[in-house]
């Protein structure tokens, strides 16, 4: 018992204190946390805002849960109200998003709140197609810290269990301070009357901001590079087909993840069924379904394990879910694709 509550500790250090391994939390539906990919994505929305809800509950087997959640709110501002940004046209974005990160059954708590600046250029437009250049610039507060109160420490075991009232033993316990990074991306837009395409990258942490529990300024949170390209078209009026995929880079940690789904509008087309999956490398394959209604969209998707975590004695289990809504002054067809 007290020699896994000691694991328990040095593993949360470990993990929070060594930036070769450190990283920012990912979601399986990443097409679902525009902000969270690139800041350039903000406001990019067939709508004049939208609000995005994701919740992660990760089960990795021998260890404890990882539970991720974010809220969102991206819109339009100044809409014919400066010359040159009207509807339609050079488009101003703003957002917002916070999350949180538990890990170790909430043991090591991250935090994380950002705003976002976009700015849309309509490059050329002839008929119904149009190319556009979106850049965009953000900033997130940040703050990890551990609580101990949770974990128990050799020098606290009386015989007869734990007092968590005695000395831990330890001399450098702290918490990490908060810190201030700094993101920017850039993404292209083509658009015709029946499909979309959207390509960007994007940096993190471009400061790279100094993290750590042992005030060690060599400590410091890796730039996260992301890369992503995303498809999306009309195969016949009630028949959609969407395709993405993204890259990310950070310190040591890297992933690629791709794949597609398919829309079905039902009846007035006012409610849009989705289905798909995704590959994330090495790590899993991810069943996704999708329904949206008028402004409302949900996603729901579970990471079928194919890294050796699957061999564990407990079946590692990972649910995520997405809820997206969005408002406009002039309500239009659903677009399939969340990132719009």
């Amino acid at each position: 018992m007290k020699k896994m509550n000691r694991i328990v500790v040095l593993a949360c250090m470990l993990i929070s204190v060594q930036p070769l391994h450190a990283q920012d939390p990912s979601f399986s539906q990443f097409f679902s946390t525009p902000l969270n990919i690139n800041p350039a994505l903000t406001a990019n929305i067939n709508a004049d805002w939208r609000v995005i809800s994701n919740f992660r509950d990760q089960w990795i087997g021998p260890a404890s849960p990882y539970v991720t959640g974010t809220v969102s709110y991206d819109r339009k501002i100044f809409q014919n109200k400066i010359p040159n940004v009207v509807d339609e046209g050079n488009i101003i974005g703003v957002g917002g998003m916070v999350m949180f990160d538990h890990a170790f059954s909430g043991i090591v708590k991250s935090t994380y709140a950002s705003l976002h600046l976009s700015y849309n250029l309509k490059l050329s437009e002839s008929g119904e197609n149009t190319h556009r250049f979106e850049a965009g610039f953000g900033a997130t507060y940040g703050h990890r810290r551990i609580d101990f109160s949770s974990v128990n420490f050799e020098e606290q075991f009386t015989g007869f269990g734990f007092n968590t009232n005695l000395p831990t033993g330890e001399t450098a316990l702290s918490n990490s301070k908060p810190y201030l990074s700094v993101s920017a991306g850039l993404v292209y837009s083509y658009r015709t009357e029946n499909s979309n395409f959207d390509i960007g990258v994007a940096g993190y942490h471009l400061n790279k901001p100094m993290q750590t529990f042992l005030k060690d300024e060599n400590q410091y949170l890796a730039m996260r590079k992301v890369a992503h390209a995303n498809f999306e078209t009309y195969i016949n009026p009630r028949l959609v087909f969407n395709t993405n995929g993204i890259y990310q880079f950070q310190d040591q940690a890297k992933y690629i993840s791709f794949g597609g789904a398919l829309g079905y509008f039902l009846g007035d087309y006012e409610t849009l069924i989705t289905a798909g999956a995704w590959y994330w490398s090495e790590n899993a394959v991810i069943p996704y379904v999708g329904l949206a209604f008028k402004s409302f969209q949900f996603g729901l998707s579970y990471d079928l394990t194919t890294s050796k975590l699957n061999q564990a004695a407990k079946t590692p289990n990972t649910w995520e879910f997405s809820l997206i809504h969005r408002g406009s002054s002039k309500p239009g067809k659903i677009i399939p694709c969340p990132w719009k």
